[in-house]
């Protein structure tokens, strides 16, 4: 678990406990607190819960985990899961056994919290933080900011891995219609396969981001909801290809 009290932009120095830090805040009655967790058993969910004001429902989700993208508002308490992808080097296709990988992210933001709980080997968010804590006037948004932050780094790892992918299809291709070449019809079903697990992590966010920059302008300021219409157009550009792509597979099998 990291805990930290973020103020003014800039994070406080030191190790803060779940209570200290929240209550640090209310002391200085401005900054917002940053938790995550990965993979938290029942018992830690349920104190960040009760830290926090979490809704019970919304934190035994957090432990179960295997949800679709999806957002839900409690008060003035908005939860969002995202599914997280990561392309699987391999090398050919050929050989492959899978190609993406997935994982999930639970974002409980408040009014001066932030909880992020991540599932899986590919929902890493270390890199978010270290861009966040380098970069205060985003910090200075609050915490709707580290929920827009984080959405972008997980849409944009759709696009990327969209176009690995892609890579992967024009190279079936490119095999399938060569003269006396041979295809297992195995191979271009695994590309399928992963391509519909794609969708299940991709296509449903749509939704989602759009509910939060049409309900939830009473909660999140101008400038964030701005920068979240930005990653609602990459994900639907995302989305768009991902679709492209089994439209691509079924031709491939019918050839």
């Amino acid at each position: 678990m990291d805990c930290g009290v973020y103020v003014d932009g800039h994070r406080l120095p030191g190790t803060h406990s779940l209570v200290a830090a929240r209550a640090k805040v209310r002391e200085l009655g401005e900054g917002f607190v940053w938790v995550g967790l990965h993979e938290p058993d029942a018992d830690q969910m349920r104190e960040v819960a009760e830290v926090f004001g979490l809704h019970r429902l919304a934190a035994e989700d957090a432990v179960r985990a295997h949800q679709r993208p999806k957002v839900e508002r409690y008060d003035d308490t908005v939860v969002l899961v995202l599914k997280t992808v990561k392309y699987i080097p391999h090398e050919s296709i050929s050989k492959a056994r899978d190609i993406v990988g997935t994982g999930e992210i639970m974002i409980f933001v408040g009014p001066d919290f932030v909880v992020t709980v991540r599932h899986g080997d590919f929902s890493g968010l270390t890199g978010v933080r270290k861009e966040m804590d380098a970069d205060p006037h985003h910090l200075r948004l609050g915490p709707f900011a580290i929920m827009h932050a984080i959405a972008d780094h997980v849409v944009d790892d759709y696009r990327d891995v969209s176009l690995r992918v892609e890579t992967d299809i024009d190279s079936m291709e490119e095999q399938i219609i060569s003269p006396r070449s041979t295809t297992d019809v195995d191979q271009i079903y695994l590309l399928k396969r992963e391509i519909l697990e794609l969708r299940r992590a991709v296509n449903p966010l749509s939704d989602a981001l759009h509910e939060i920059v049409s309900e939830y302008q009473d909660l999140i300021g101008k400038e964030v909801l701005r920068y979240l219409r930005d990653v609602i157009d990459h994900q639907t550009m995302a989305a768009e290809r991902i679709n492209t792509y089994d439209e691509l597979l079924t031709s491939l099998v019918t050839a």
